[in-house]
């Protein structure tokens, strides 16, 4: 193969992901789940949710974030196994451990997920591919699991491609295939678009790649914020994002499911105050301030809402926190609709000697 132009310095980034990792480590750990739908998740018979699922499972339309209630009416022969969150740890680590054979640029997204760098020991494209088949061959002798991955000349792109031929499989985007990619890939399958965006998308007739390239730079910045810019730019096949090997951390939350659906305020509040204290006491141990507050909201169908208050003047405790959550949650149907789950996230940290004039936004929605 000859060698292959890349953008970016000739960088090469891989996105390792595992396949369906909590069910593969279920079945892997009990043959007898082997080639059965298998759901990681709650009780089905009461508010559980899926966390995971195997493909089996997958074939019949479950997926993670639904009620294991709707899941066992969509599969009945299922099988339901709780989550064994020390052994998915475990096995991250091993898989985190090979990663590191091939290059010390790792970034670990999640427990079964991480981009790597390569950029310094392969000079082509053929090379980066091979590493990458190496990486998911090392993982299968391994640990008897299976990974896709993508390859390509920036985080955007690997990620994207790391799911095109799932599970076990490998995609490469080369610097002269990106263009005709990105023009046929679906605006859902952009990095940064929920479900609020995508319909925001299509009504402005965006449904691919190539249509985000009608709209300049400023006019994405008007539709968008700074997720403009970034939607701009890999239109256009452009992603400087580093890997990054030390992640610091971004926020501190906590969520709640309710033990019932509910309308009532008093409630919401009590729960509420719960969960701004348990942000209060983790930022507080940490000698931390939050300069932005965000609402999450799940309706009784899965509907699920974020509003965000950002602050020049950080939050420092759970009774600043408290202050600012009628009007968030005013700006949600609380109270009219019953919510089956609440959530409280501080973010944009700074340690807590931050101290400037307070300025409000407008509260936004995020999803």
């Amino acid at each position: 193969m000859r060698k292959t132009r890349f953008m970016d310095d000739n960088r090469y980034i891989l996105h390792i992901d595992m396949d369906a990792f909590f069910a593969s480590v279920e079945q892997l750990d009990n043959p007898k789940y082997g080639g059965r739908p298998l759901i990681v998740g709650g009780n089905p018979e009461g508010r559980g949710v899926v966390a995971a699922c195997s493909y089996e499972a997958r074939r019949y339309g479950i997926h993670s974030a639904m009620s294991g209630a709707k899941a066992i009416r969509l599969c009945p022969h299922a099988v339901f196994v709780r989550p064994r969150i020390p052994r998915y740890r475990e096995i991250s680590s091993h898989i985190m451990e090979i990663f590191r054979r091939f290059t010390a640029d790792v970034e670990p997204l999640s427990l079964d997920e991480a981009f790597l760098d390569i950029s310094e020991n392969h000079s082509n494209m053929e090379s980066a591919a091979k590493t990458a088949e190496e990486i998911r061959s090392t993982i299968f002798s391994e640990t008897g699991l299976t990974a896709s991955a993508g390859v390509s000349y920036n985080k955007f792109l690997a990620k994207t491609a790391s799911d095109i031929n799932k599970p076990d499989g490998l995609t490469v985007i080369t610097w002269e295939e990106a263009k005709e990619f990105i023009a046929a890939l679906p605006i859902g399958k952009f990095f940064g678009v929920g479900r609020v965006t995508e319909k925001k998308m299509h009504k402005l007739g965006v449904r691919c790649g190539k249509d985000l390239l009608r709209f300049d730079q400023e006019e994405l910045t008007a539709l968008f914020g700074k997720t403009g810019t970034f939607f701009y730019m890999i239109a256009r096949g452009v992603d400087r994002r580093p890997v990054q090997l030390r992640r610091s951390r971004k926020s501190v939350g906590s969520e709640t499911t309710l033990a019932e659906d509910t309308c009532d305020m008093t409630r919401i509040q009590e729960v509420l105050t719960l969960l701004a204290e348990k942000v209060g006491s983790a930022i507080h141990k940490k000698r931390m301030a939050g300069h932005t507050l965000t609402l999450k909201v799940r309706y009784h169908d899965f509907t699920t809402v974020t509003r965000s208050l950002s602050l020049h003047t950080p939050i420092h405790s759970a009774e600043e926190i408290l202050q600012h959550t009628p009007h968030l949650l005013r700006t949600t149907e609380a109270g009219s609709i019953q919510l089956r789950l609440l959530g409280l996230t501080l973010s944009n940290l700074t340690s807590q000697t931050d101290s400037r004039p307070v300025q409000l936004s407008l509260p936004f929605g995020t999803g």
